[in-house]
C-alpha cells in the first residue's frame, strides 16, 4: 500500500501525523508531497521534510491521496499540480482522504459534484456550492472519497481509513 500526503506551510500537525503514523503502523510506504523541495511548517511548530515534488508525483503510483487539513489547504489549492494530482486521483478511482479544510483542494478540483461529504463547518458552504451533499458527521465514505469535519474526529477517520483501504469492494463501504 503506497500513500501520497499532500502538504504545505501551515499544515494542521494533528491531522497529518495521526494518519501518518496509522498508515506506517500498517505497514503503508508514506509519502509526503510538497511544493518545493523544503522543510515546511505545521500551525503547532513541527517541521516535516517533502520526500517529493508534488509536480514529480505519479498518482498511477500511489493507493491513496491524503490531504490533512490547516491553513496550508489555501496554498496548496493555488498550485496547479496540487489541484491536478487530487483530480486525477478521483478520476482514476484511487481513495482520497480529505480532512476539514481539505475539502477546499477537491472544490478546486471540482470533484464534489453529488458527493456526500463533511468537512469543517467553516466551509459547509463552500462544500454545498461546489455541488455536494453536506453532512454533520465525524466521517462520511463515498465511494472512493473519505471526508473527515476536523481534528476532533481523527479515531474515526483513521478506523473508516483502514477499513477502506482493506476492503475488496471499496464501493460498499460505509463511513
Amino acid at each position: 500500500m503506497k500513500t501520497l500526503i499532500l502538504v504545505a506551510d501551515g499544515f494542521e500537525d494533528l491531522t497529518l501525523f495521526l494518519p501518518w503514523y496509522r498508515l506506517r503502523e500498517e505497514g503503508a510506504d508514506v509519502r509526503l508531497a510538497c511544493p518545493m523541495m523544503h522543510a515546511v511548517t505545521g500551525v503547532r511548530g513541527y517541521a516535516v521534510e517533502p520526500d517529493v515534488a508534488i509536480h514529480e508525483a505519479n498518482p498511477a503510483e500511489y493507493d491513496l491521496l491524503l490531504i490533512p487539513d490547516g491553513p496550508a489547504i489555501e496554498r496548496l489549492r493555488q498550485r496547479e499540480e496540487a489541484v491536478d494530482v487530487t483530480r486525477t486521483f478521483i478520476e482514476d478511482g484511487k481513495l482520497v482522504a480529505a480532512i476539514g479544510h481539505g475539502a477546499q483542494l477537491l472544490i478546486s478540483a471540482g470533484t464534489l459534484d453529488g458527493r456526500r461529504v463533511t468537512c469543517s463547518p467553516g466551509i459547509r458552504d463552500d462544500v454545498r456550492a461546489a455541488g455536494a451533499v453536506y453532512r454533520d458527521e465525524a466521517v462520511i465514505a463515498d465511494g472512493n472519497l473519505l471526508t473527515c469535519r476536523g481534528a476532533d474526529d481523527l479515531p474515526a477517520f483513521a478506523r473508516a481509513m483502514m477499513k477502506l483501504l482493506s476492503a475488496p469492494q471499496r464501493m460498499k463501504v460505509e463511513g
